[in-house]
């Protein structure tokens, strides 16, 4: 079964963190608030039937990238793809995940996480397109995408945005999660990914 643990090992937080201009354990901070919290959005969206189709389309256009082979460079990453990919995965709701997450023990704020998640969206599209296989069913995606929640948790919660999300972030997070997963849980599914 695929992890958080496994996905986060794609991220290359010495060149995202040389890419934003900090120091790597900002760059490390804020990839761990937002990596969970780019999971959980899109795997709230897949609970609307239109949002799953959404993601699969979305999942289909990155199966073929190249971005993960051979290990991410940072250069290669379509921000502007990442970009529609987070305002599709949050909706209306970006702005304030985004000021959120930044408010995070260590994350940077809020305009360093804003540049992230662009960085971040594709190569979390390109990781899951690969676990997914080339048949993807909405149901397994779900499962995945639960998965993935559930492994930065311990195994424990329901794994879905609104209900399992505080603690995943609340464990990410060393234990300052709870009021940030919380809103943050409100927040989710409110995109059309």
């Amino acid at each position: 079964m695929s992890s958080l643990d496994e996905l986060l090992s794609q991220i290359p937080v010495d060149q995202i963190a040389r890419r934003l201009g900090v120091d790597e354990q900002t760059a490390a901070t804020a990839v761990r608030a937002a990596l969970p919290t780019l999971v959980g959005g899109l795997e709230a969206n897949t609970r609307d039937p239109d949002g799953a189709t959404s993601l699969l389309s979305a999942l289909d256009r990155h199966r073929d990238s190249p971005l993960l082979e051979g290990g991410v460079n940072v250069t290669d990453v379509d921000t502007a793809d990442g970009d529609r990919i987070v305002s599709n995965v949050f909706g209306d709701n970006k702005d304030r995940v985004v000021q959120t997450l930044g408010r995070a023990d260590g994350a940077g704020g809020s305009d360093l996480v804003a540049r992230l998640l662009p960085i971040l969206a594709p190569i979390v599209l390109t990781y899951l397109a690969r676990q997914a296989g080339k048949s993807g069913e909405p149901g397994g995606l779900s499962d995945l995408l639960g998965g993935l929640l559930r492994s930065a948790s311990g195994g424990t919660g329901s794994g879905g945005a609104s209900g399992g999300l505080g603690g995943v972030l609340g464990s990410v997070l060393g234990g300052n999660g709870g009021g940030l997963g919380d809103l943050l849980g409100g927040l989710l599914g409110g995109g059309k990914r």
